[in-house]
């Protein structure tokens, strides 16, 4: 499938968040190119802020409080539910190490290390930190005449995305997220590695 026809069909089914991934195989990158990516991310990692979580007290209690509390974009994903346009978030693209965090409370979310390009435009990753549940959760989400399976942080319940179960190994799932919903920080070792 060409670019233009997958940004066509991302498009498309963008009206519905996060659709089908493209199924054509990522093109590796050249050995010098990975070496330069690690070397940039490494140094990028090491510029980032620790993302430590909202105390409980902290959290807003009311719509009103969140909508002071994030930017506009980030109130319409993270509490209305709304999607990102494809390809234009902050980490569609990214291939920086660290942990990803909720933009809302600051829950830690996805290991930078499962993330994975599936194509879509959106950030995708093969894993949660942890059990589904402990950060992330999920439920049934039948908007737009379809049943597809919602992402949100288990902590603040901010929509995150939605999962697919068109992954690559070893989970075999794609959870596809707006970048606009995440912040990401650096390698957080008492979190843990990713769930087997």
């Amino acid at each position: 499938m060409t670019r233009r026809m997958t940004a066509f069909a991302v498009l498309m089914g963008g009206l519905m968040g996060c659709q089908a991934a493209d199924s054509s195989s990522p093109v590796a990158p050249d050995q010098n190119q990975a070496r330069s990516d690690t070397a940039a991310s490494a140094s990028a990692a090491a510029d980032r802020e620790r993302i430590v979580p909202l105390p409980d007290d902290q959290l807003p209690q009311t719509e009103a409080a969140w909508k002071e509390r994030l930017t506009a974009e980030q109130f319409d994903v993270l509490r209305k539910h709304g999607t990102e346009r494809p390809f234009s978030g902050e980490y569609a693209e990214t291939k920086e190490s660290g942990t990803y965090h909720c933009a809302g409370c600051g829950e830690p979310l996805f290991a930078a290390a499962t993330k994975f390009d599936s194509g879509t435009g959106w950030p995708s990753f093969y894993d949660v930190i942890g059990d589904v549940g402990d950060h992330v959760a999920t439920q049934d989400d039948k908007s737009f005449g379809a049943t597809r399976t919602e992402v949100h942080c288990r902590r603040c319940g901010g929509h995150l995305g939605h999962v697919f179960k068109d992954g690559p190994p070893p989970t075999r799932l794609r959870y596809c997220i707006n970048s606009v919903s995440l912040n990401l920080g650096p390698t957080d070792a008492s979190i843990g590695p990713p769930a087997d």
